[in-house]
């Protein structure tokens, strides 16, 4: 049986799968970006969490990362923008992913361009998307 760590990951994967772009996991960076994007998901961090003694109960801001990259000659700008409120609207439509956790946010992304030899440059960022929850095991 997944952790509820992994079934809350597995669920913001499933969730961002929603959108017209490759959502990958814990992948390597691709030699060729599809014309339409991709997403990265990371694990991330769960932290530190608050904990409470009665129930024993720990709480958790597991702080994920998606890695989001666009490669275009042209319209990078907007083909990034529009990739980034589409995951604020796949986030938004479900902020508890269907109950598995108290909140789901995502924190502003700091976009980088980065120019390639040869190719269209690349305009990309780690979004974090910040998930609440609590469980009463840290390893289940």
């Amino acid at each position: 049986m997944p952790s509820i760590r992994e079934t809350i990951l597995a669920a913001l994967h499933a969730r961002l799968q929603t959108l017209a772009v490759s959502v990958l996991r814990g992948e390597v960076l691709p030699e060729r970006i599809p014309a339409t994007g991709l997403i990265i998901l990371r694990d991330g961090k769960p932290g530190d969490p608050e904990v409470t003694l009665s129930p024993l109960t720990y709480f958790y801001e597991h702080r994920a990362e998606l890695e989001v990259v666009i490669q275009a000659g042209t319209g990078r700008d907007a083909l990034f923008d529009a990739l980034t409120a589409d995951i604020g609207a796949a986030l938004a439509a479900d902020r508890t992913l269907g109950g598995l956790c108290d909140w789901v946010e995502a924190e502003a992304p700091e976009p980088v361009d980065l120019p390639i030899d040869g190719a269209a440059a690349l305009k990309a960022a780690v979004i974090t998307i910040v998930l609440h929850y609590a469980t009463n095991d840290p390893l289940t």
